[in-house]
């Protein structure tokens, strides 16, 4: 972007605003706006732009608005190229922090070592739902699992049991779906007192008829029975033509296939479910469970009445059950562990450099740390977490008590209700350093404009605001438009940044839009009037506060009080020519002891008031610094003339030292009550040309803030009513 061309109609006040800001030798431009003319609608429109809304005039809503903000090819700026800094914003966070953590190599294996983790665990979790019956459930095999075994992590649980896992071989519950007895609702029925008595009825019965039993005894009932079934015929143990032999109290049946073992194992089992005593109980169990809601339980208990002689401990029968889908699983559980802990081997590591990455972030906050005044640091707590997963950092903040030598840990609320406006000012501050870091990061071209970003800062903090600026100005792709209202901050940034005499800017405010124009004088505008005084009426007459100032500081009290006599109306403020100004800019400015003056007869009061109506009817939109003095020069002459006359009182009016206006204003109010028009006037040219007139080389902004059209009707009004 080597030209910005902005043309800006009815938007916010600004009725027209038409500029080409030329980038090409210096990517920065200050413009200085005194209030009231178009600093805030300027930013305000480019922040519209930015946020790609619409932008309006808020007084005369109908008017067409003209928002154009484009290239030197005529191509519209990117909306996201533009960053408006605004002059404070209290709740202001950037976001842009976390980007600024960021180690893309660590993030990148991390993630890596977590992909390939949760891949496994997928497979593993996965198969678990479809044993289980929690597949398309809203409840998941983590939480059941957590749930089950103390309220773990899901790896700290499988480290927890992974000995009983690769321990066992046996899964006598791998088939029982898990879902269908550990329903809230049956677990609830399950639980009931009435259920519980009526459970340790039928399993007082079942054991006694185990007990009774051909094959089956205590501590071998029909489920180990079936585990050793499953696990010879998944060892081809009747294959290699083995046989078992079952005692059957007296004598051993030998059984030498596997359908055969399951048949006997089956009937056996019939034999003790099949008891009348055992239905009957079975039945009174039933029948607690006809509510439609236990109905799909019910229907599973049918299928497989087995398990009721173990729901009398629901907690180890869940266990039991997970551990049997675990068992079943095993070489998938394996995988897993296995991948678990290399994995997380390296992700200690990880986290240990994480930890002590030497960031970016880093960088911003060194920067704001040294460079501005405030009672607090800033410190990271979870820099590993950011760089790693993405987290939100967790600043914390260390104020200190010099005095004390002390310091303490405060949260961001506590901190910013002990922090005056400035300090306030320069923790918002410290949120655009990270937007602008981000951007550079991120090698985006950005426009900035910064929108009075030091006002109300101390004299230390401004300095490095400035300092800020200038580094902002050196990046490639950064561009800034500096806005102040502020004349002396806008001369320090243009003479710390380096700016170039077109690069420095005024705002002009007319009826008809807004014009920029170039800096004329901003160091010190004497030195330009020297080396005209002769030629220029405007610049001698403007010289003349100057020329006081040094008559004053060099103990030349004579020239002092004459030239004074110009500034406001005395008693020999109508005698004196300009052949006795041109003496005394002799004698106090040793380089003009030749200075020859046109018309030395002249009376000065003349000259200023004869200038004072040119520059006056001038139709030009620019009215220069000289120009304004002399303006403001002929408005306090006559203003003062006008209420000598009218007081008509010499003693009083002689007898003045000091605030002459003030006095003279408050003894023709007195006077004359009914004039109030009068007096109104009086009391705006008191108010608007004291500092104008009271100037030195170092203080003339007051002057630079006044609008051209108040000062002049100003002259007009005094000429008029005060003639």
């Amino acid at each position: 972007m080597q030209i910005l061309k902005v043309k800006f109609e009815n938007c916010y006040g600004i009725k027209k605003l038409e500029r080409d800001f030329d980038f090409s030798s210096r990517k920065v431009f200050s413009l200085y706006a005194p209030n009231g003319s178009m600093k805030t609608s300027f930013a305000k429109t480019f922040k519209d732009y930015s946020l790609e809304r619409d932008t309006k005039d808020f007084i005369f809503v109908d008017r067409i608005n003209v928002r154009e903000i484009k290239d030197e090819t005529n191509a519209d700026l990117v909306a996201s190229q533009v960053f408006v800094i605004e002059p404070y914003i209290e709740s202001y966070r950037s976001d842009q922090a976390s980007k600024l953590l960021v180690n893309q190599v660590l993030k990148d294996r991390y993630e890596e070592i977590l992909k390939q983790i949760e891949k496994e665990k997928s497979i593993l979790v996965t198969k678990l739902k479809q044993l289980s019956g929690l597949k398309g459930r809203t409840i998941t095999v983590e939480s059941e699992l957590s749930e089950t075994f103390g309220n773990k992590s899901f790896y700290d649980i499988l480290l927890s049991i992974e000995k009983i896992i690769f321990e066992r071989n046996e899964h006598p519950f791998s088939s029982i779906i898990y879902s269908k007895i550990f329903d809230q609702k049956v677990v609830d029925f399950l639980n009931s007192k009435d259920f519980k008595k009526q459970i340790k009825e039928y399993i007082e019965r079942y054991n006694a008829l185990i007990e009774s039993s051909k094959y089956f005894q205590k501590g071998f009932n029909h489920s180990n029975a079936s585990d050793i079934q499953k696990s010879l015929k998944s060892n081809g143990f009747f294959k290699a033509k083995h046989s078992v032999n079952l005692f059957n109290g007296t004598s051993n049946d030998t059984v030498a296939s596997e359908d055969e073992l399951q048949e006997l194992i089956a009937k056996e089992l019939e034999l003790v479910l099949s008891d009348s005593e055992i239905q009957q109980k079975f039945n009174e169990i039933d029948t607690k469970l006809s509510n439609a809601q236990l109905k799909e339980f019910r229907e599973y208990l049918f299928d497989d009445k087995g398990i009721l002689s173990e729901l009398v401990d629901l907690d180890n029968f869940r266990k039991e059950i997970w551990y049997s889908y675990l068992v079943d699983q095993k070489a998938l559980v394996g995988v897993l562990l296995d991948e678990y802990k290399k994995g997380k081997e390296e992700i200690e590591k990880i986290v240990e450099v994480a930890k002590s990455e030497q960031t970016e972030w880093n960088d911003v906050i060194d920067i704001f740390n040294k460079r501005f005044s405030v009672p607090f640091q800033l410190k990271l707590r979870n820099q590993e977490d950011v760089i790693l997963k993405s987290d939100s950092p967790n600043l914390t903040f260390i104020f200190s008590d010099r005095l004390q030598n002390q310091s303490t840990d405060v949260d961001e609320s506590s901190l910013l209700s002990v922090l005056s406006q400035g300090e306030k000012r320069a923790f918002y501050l410290l949120n655009i350093i990270f937007e602008v870091r981000a951007k550079k990061k991120s090698g985006q071209k950005t426009l900035f404009i910064v929108d009075d970003i030091a006002d109300s800062f101390d004299y230390k903090n401004k300095y490095a605001i400035i300092e800020y600026l200038k580094e902002i100005s050196e990046e490639p792709l950064f561009y800034q438009i500096i806005l102040t209202h502020n004349f002396d901050f806008h001369r320090t940034v243009s003479g710390r940044l380096d700016m170039s005499r077109q690069h420095k800017l005024n705002t002009i405010k007319t009826a008809n839009g807004i014009t920029l124009v170039q800096e004329k004088y901003q160091n010190n505008p004497f030195l330009h009037w020297k080396s005209n005084l002769h030629a220029d009426n405007a610049m001698l007459l403007a010289s003349i506060p100057f020329v006081r100032n040094l008559a004053e500081y060099s103990g030349n009290d004579t020239d002092f009080i004459l030239l004074t006599s110009i500034l406001h109306f005395k008693n020999d403020t109508e005698t004196i020519k300009v052949s006795d100004i041109e003496a005394i800019f002799k004698r106090n400015l040793v380089d003009k002891s030749v200075l020859v003056l046109p018309d030395p007869n002249k009376l000065i009061v003349d000259l200023i008031c004869e200038t004072a109506d040119l520059i006056y009817v001038d139709t030009s939109e620019i009215v220069e610094l000289e120009n304004k003095i002399v303006l403001s020069m002929a408005i306090r002459l006559k203003s003062e003339a006008y209420m000598v006359r009218e007081i008509n009182d010499n003693a009083f009016w002689i007898s003045i030292t000091k605030n002459q206006t003030f006095q003279l204003i408050k003894r023709f109010k007195n006077d004359f009550p009914l004039k109030t028009n009068e007096a109104i006037l009086l009391d705006q040219i008191n108010l608007m040309t004291p500092e104008n007139i009271h100037l030195n080389s170092f203080m003339y902004e007051p002057i630079l803030d006044m609008a051209n059209d108040h000062l002049k009707q100003l002259y007009n009004d005094t000429k008029t009513l005060l003639a």
